[in-house]
């Protein structure tokens, strides 16, 4: 049975549309009336036109408001007044941190570059200059592969197990939630944003379950649910999630609550895995998307194609999945030696 999330999308739309905006008067003040306006066309463009998230609006917020800071202090009012030479210049001081802020990694600065040619782009084709855009030939800086980081499935079954703390609300909820994350292969965003009619209660729990969870983009995806998650999930409507509903000011539909009856943040989410974890006494750095790392590479390592983790995990392109098809030095030397007829 397939349910749509109007609730969830109609929310996640109008939290990007307060995220568009937010350009405060001293900032207005500091920067000028060309960039801030600029800046603010360009934000609500990215509303209402690209349907970026709350967080990705946020991020693009955060990064142009330094750039502008920057362009201001250099005598720059408006993005007509900006050549290639400055925005390099630019990328150079925020590399080292030497514009004001703090130094950023090569892929902080290649995002921060990212946000930039967008700012640019758009003023060049919609603002103010046509057919003029310095940032279009500035390349990023390369950036090394580095494989995702997957639990080994005895790790995630631990981690699994660890939630699980007694029998008790919070219990329940912990314990739904991690086997959610990993049975789907969600983002911690989506997951928290999903609300109690994803999970029907007339379901046949002899058929797979498939929800719609709403990614980037506000994309919609089909994703299943394996019969562990869909019991514990289960499990935790029917005997914690009330109960946590009971401290709540107002009524919600949000599927996973925190004790005062409230939605779920992502920040609770790390905690709770972070929790888990050290009772699972796993020493590596986990995370949330430790699990959707651990489900992608779980799936690929039990006969999936690459193309169906690419539905899964709502990547655009198939070559953001293919990494996950990499393998390390030690594993080619493992299965080579353990393969070949003549290796050792």
């Amino acid at each position: 049975m397939l349910w749509s999330y109007n609730r969830a999308m109609r929310r996640k739309a109008a939290s990007a549309a307060r995220g568009a905006g937010g350009l405060s008067p001293e900032f207005r003040e500091e920067v000028g009336a060309g960039l801030a306006g600029g800046l603010s066309s360009y934000l609500s463009h990215l509303t209402s036109e690209r349907g970026l998230s709350g967080n990705t609006l946020a991020a693009y917020r955060r990064d142009l408001q330094r750039y502008c800071v920057w362009l201001a202090s250099q005598g720059l009012s408006g993005l007509v007044d900006v050549s290639a030479s400055d925005i390099r210049s630019y990328l150079a001081l925020v590399r080292q941190g030497l514009d004001g802020g703090r130094a950023l990694a090569p892929a902080s600065v290649a995002r921060m570059l990212a946000s930039v040619r967008g700012f640019h782009k758009f003023a060049a084709t919609e603002v103010e200059f046509p057919d003029i855009d310095p940032a279009a030939n500035i390349k990023a800086p390369s950036l090394s592969k580095r494989l995702p980081h997957a639990l080994s499935i005895d790790a995630v079954r631990r981690l699994l197990e660890a939630a699980w703390t007694g029998d008790n609300p919070v219990a329940l909820r912990d314990k739904a939630l991690l086997e959610l994350l990993y049975a789907t292969g969600a983002r911690v965003s989506e997951v928290t944003a999903l609300d109690t009619d994803a999970f029907p209660p007339d379901h046949d729990k002899g058929d797979v379950l498939l929800i719609n969870v709403i990614g980037k983009g506000n994309k919609e995806r089909l994703v299943p649910v394996g019969s562990y998650a869909y019991e514990a999930v289960y499990d935790y409507l029917v005997r914690s999630r009330p109960v946590f509903l009971q401290n709540a000011k107002t009524n919600t539909h949000a599927l996973f609550l925190n004790t005062r009856g409230q939605r779920l943040s992502r920040q609770s989410v790390w905690e709770i895995i972070q929790n888990a974890a050290a009772r699972a006494e796993l020493s590596e750095h986990i995370s949330p998307h430790t699990l959707r790392h651990s489900f992608a590479t779980h799936l690929l390592s039990g006969g999936a194609d690459v193309r169906t983790v690419q539905e899964l995990l709502g990547h655009a392109s198939v070559t953001t999945t293919q990494i996950y098809t990499m393998v390390t030095r030690d594993t080619l030397r493992e299965v080579y030696a353990s393969s070949h007829p003549r290796a050792l």
